[in-house]
């Protein structure tokens, strides 16, 4: 069964939210304090993180900021005001989703559920599973979700993973932002371009000195190297 980490201050928001979680075989576990919330994590065995913004000790977008510098753990967020810059900023500094208070339950587990699956998802049969090789040093073994860059390991979080590998299965091909968005979800959800934009950045930086994404404009993302046989 999953495992999920809850860190939110709310002592009263825990307990039914981890009994609803067990009807769909999910295993939700809450820390009062991000101090806490980090020990939990530091023991591993955890799945996917559930960060409140309003914490003690620190807010949520400094925890999304330490987790990172350890972890690629799958991140939500969630934002108090469903305010705009509170998700730029939370998809800036690396969390995969985002969901606004208050909100239903049966909303967090299927956005919950849409991050587990980006990770366990495997690559299409059609496509070798092993490595794909492309010019300029890239590699990607989709299986084991592992990148490399001139043999350096490059560490993505699963929604940096889940948009190179979209990317990568298509070299040249133009994925609207639209299209980016809905499949990285895997559900319909309201639409921002800004998030698309944010995530693309955050992937063009860690691939760097490669030029690998290919911005046109008004068109969408493309990747701009050529798969190797």
């Amino acid at each position: 069964m999953p495992r999920i980490l809850l860190i939110d201050d709310d002592e009263q928001l825990g307990p039914p939210l981890a009994a609803y979680f067990q009807r769909f075989e999910l295993a939700l576990t809450q820390a009062l304090r991000p101090s806490e919330g980090l020990a939990l994590l530091a023991q591993g065995g955890f799945d996917a993180a559930i960060l409140d913004v309003m914490l003690p000790e620190m807010d949520g977008f400094e925890l999304c900021r330490t987790l990172r510098k350890t972890s690629d753990i799958p991140v939500l967020m969630l934002t108090a005001r469903g305010d705009v810059m509170d998700r730029v900023v939370g998809l800036e500094l690396g969390a995969d989703d985002y969901l606004p208070k208050p909100f239903e339950p049966r909303e967090l587990v299927e956005r919950v559920q849409t991050v587990l699956r980006r990770r366990r998802t495997a690559a299409p049969a059609e496509v070798d599973p092993d490595e794909w090789r492309f010019e300029g040093g890239l590699s990607i073994a989709p299986t084991r979700r592992r990148v490399l860059r001139e043999g350096t390991e490059v560490e993505l979080t699963g929604t940096e993973f889940e948009l190179l590998l979209l990317l990568a299965r298509e070299p040249g091909r133009v994925f609207n932002r639209d299209d980016i968005f809905n499949q990285l979800r895997g559900h319909e959800a309201e639409l921002y371009t800004r998030a698309v934009d944010i995530v693309v950045s955050r992937l063009r930086k860690k691939l760097e000195p490669l030029d690998a994404i290919k911005t046109l404009r008004n068109a969408g993302y493309a990747l701009a190297l050529r798969r190797l046989p």
